[in-house]
């Protein structure tokens, strides 16, 4: 589910990845609503909240608002960037070693908050936050050619709304020329991100209630974990190929 492969992915591999990175992601935002009482994914709401404060001329919190959109599109553009030159130079575990560092990141960032927390460094921990929310959200974007958004709620939740309407059209007009199947199948893949983010919602609040800062260590290791699980699965499939094709050469 984390290597981009010449062949179409399937809705499974999809579904997987969804499950995984958007449950992540709903973590992610659930503890930090839970330690800092702000949502570094919400970019919809951060816009919104953005508008509020030019009007009541807040320029810290202007700034501050302004920061974080500007974080998660740079983590947007820094995962574009390193995964056009991984797959230039025929990297095939790129996406996994993007999840690695993310992981590491998340690691270091929940040590620091553990043993240096203070009220003061909020504002610094929330933006390095949606840096890595863009990171998460980009990569699975890019991983699944579009179909998986795993921060992008309100997106998701429209291309839920358009799959379910094709599906309900194409089944009323009995039109076997439409592609019911795949609509189907998207849907699905749509609504397991939905329920996926919920989920990891739900637990992410349980997680810091009872971890504290432990619990986004918790999400890095997890994230270090099924990424070191796919590329060490990744590269023994690359030497088995391999050794195959010497044995068939001789």
């Amino acid at each position: 589910m984390l290597i981009k492969l010449k062949r179409t992915r399937t809705h499974d591999e999809d579904r997987n990845l969804a499950m995984w990175l958007a449950t992540a992601a709903g973590v992610l935002n659930a503890i930090a609503l839970g330690a800092f009482g702000f949502f570094p994914s919400h970019m919809s709401g951060n816009t919104s909240q953005l508008s509020s404060e030019v009007s009541n001329v807040n320029f810290r919190d202007i700034t501050f608002l302004a920061t974080i959109l500007f974080a998660f599109v740079c983590g947007a553009v820094t995962a574009r960037m390193v995964v056009i030159s991984g797959l230039a130079n025929g990297n095939r575990i790129i996406f996994c070693q993007i999840l690695w560092v993310e992981g590491i990141a998340l690691i270091a960032l929940a040590l620091f908050e553990i043993f240096f927390y203070s009220p003061n460094n909020n504002r610094e921990v929330i933006v390095i936050l949606g840096f890595l929310m863009g990171v998460h959200n980009s990569t699975s974007t890019q991983l699944s050619n579009g179909r998986v958004r795993s921060t992008h709620i309100t997106g998701t939740l429209t291309d839920a709304g358009i799959s379910l309407a094709s599906v309900l059209a194409a089944m009323f007009r009995r039109d076997p020329s439409k592609n019911v199947a795949g609509q189907r199948h998207q849907l699905w893949t749509h609504l397991t991100t939905i329920a996926s983010f919920l989920i990891g919602g739900i637990v992410g609040l349980m997680m810091f209630k009872h971890l504290g800062f432990k619990a986004m260590a918790l999400v890095g290791a997890i994230l270090v974990i099924v990424s070191m699980l796919a590329m060490f699965r990744t590269v023994m499939r690359v030497k088995r190929v391999a050794g195959n094709a010497v044995v068939g050469d001789r």
